[in-house]
């Protein structure tokens, strides 16, 4: 049975989810139409760039991203916090780089003269604006408004581009967040359609190889902050993005910086070259022409977080399929199926398997 979005994303719970949408009417339209063999590989670009664009207005950090050719994934965190300390002129600010917003708010950013009664009506705007802009379902909404009518153009047709609902995943601590981020930077290997992370095109592991900084770089000290923290509408360092013409100036947010040390106040709790150690071992057991396991030692982040090194090979092919709508230790499932007064939650044996360490 179809459950309301507001029982699957509670902030309250957790601001950290795995979000999926699917492309409807053929089965690739955003890669190579198996019919007439038209490359329809530009689109892909088109929602990595967007992705890019709309992080950088909306309190919603991208951890990880992998855009295939009939579907796309993300891995993402709500920072309710940050939101929260925003100024009412700057969500205002924020919103009407998406929307033009009514004239009332118009003339109030255009800093005319208006009455109390005016001025309080603006300032309830924003308060509704403010929520918007920590709202998956809103982020998702302008993602994929803006490439359902442009893919609509070019193809000269009408009607839907995407399913009526995309998938969200709750991913309730630590061990979910990885399964989840590596599950979505392996898309690529797994198709079939590469054979390494730095050559899946279009996902955000391969996005961070390009960024980081060769020796050269580092010997000259022209070192980019790959992993810095940056802030949405000042990033002048973040990697570039290319802005389709048929985007506005949005600003560009940089991908989620990883940070081990838990000084940076929100980035991802791993370091980025445990994190690149357990996708590439990950990587060549999901390849058809490997046996499935990790040889040799324990990746560094499987071990800290007590999974089962083959549970989590076999289960990063599976993690649609096996968990449901939420993604966790069996103890944090537990929590959440208290939490949302249902008698059970789809993925406990899964979750037993995985991130429960087997005894030797």
């Amino acid at each position: 049975m179809t459950q309301p979005r507001a029982a699957l994303v509670s902030l309250d719970t957790t601001p950290w989810y795995h979000l999926v949408n699917r492309c409807v009417r053929r089965a690739f339209l955003c890669g190579t139409d198996a019919v007439s063999g038209q490359s329809y590989e530009h689109r892909r670009g088109w929602i990595s760039d967007r992705l890019h664009q709309l992080a950088g207005v909306f309190a919603i950090d991208v951890a990880a991203y992998a855009v295939m050719s009939n579907h796309y994934h993300l891995v993402v965190r709500v920072d309710v916090e940050r939101a929260a300390e925003w100024s009412d002129d700057e969500v205002l600010r924020r919103w009407t780089m998406l929307f033009s917003g009514p004239l009332l708010v118009q003339r109030y950013c255009a800093g005319a003269d208006q009455l109390p009664a005016e001025v309080a009506a603006v300032k309830a705007l924003a308060a509704t604006y403010r929520e918007r802009l920590t709202d998956v379902s809103w982020f998702m909404r302008l993602l994929n408004e803006a490439i359902a009518r442009q893919a609509n153009a070019e193809d000269n047709v009408k009607g839907r581009f995407w399913e009526g609902r995309f998938r969200s995943q709750a991913l309730l601590d630590e061990a979910a967040i990885l399964s989840a981020m590596a599950y979505v930077d392996l898309n690529p290997i797994r198709a079939g359609m590469a054979e390494t992370p730095e050559a899946s095109a279009h996902t955000s592991v391969a996005e961070r190889l390009v960024a980081l900084p060769s020796d050269a770089e580092r010997e000259n000290g022209q070192e980019r902050a790959a992993t810095a923290e940056a802030g949405p509408l000042d990033a002048p360092d973040a990697p570039a993005v290319r802005v389709p013409a048929w985007c506005d100036a949005l600003p560009l947010q940089p991908l989620m910086p990883f940070d081990a040390t838990a000084q940076l106040p929100n980035a991802i709790p791993f370091s980025f070259e445990d994190y690149l150690e357990l996708v590439e071992n990950t990587g060549r057991c999901q390849r058809p022409d490997k046996r499935g396991r990790i040889d040799g030692h324990v990746p560094k982040l499987l071990d800290r977080l007590g999974i089962d090194p083959e549970a989590f090979i076999a289960a990063s092919t599976t993690l649609l399929t096996r968990f449901g709508s939420a993604v966790g230790t069996p103890q944090s499932l537990t929590a959440c199926c208290a939490e949302r007064q249902a008698r059970h939650l789809r993925g406990m044996r899964a979750a037993q398997e995985v991130f429960e360490r087997r005894a030797a």
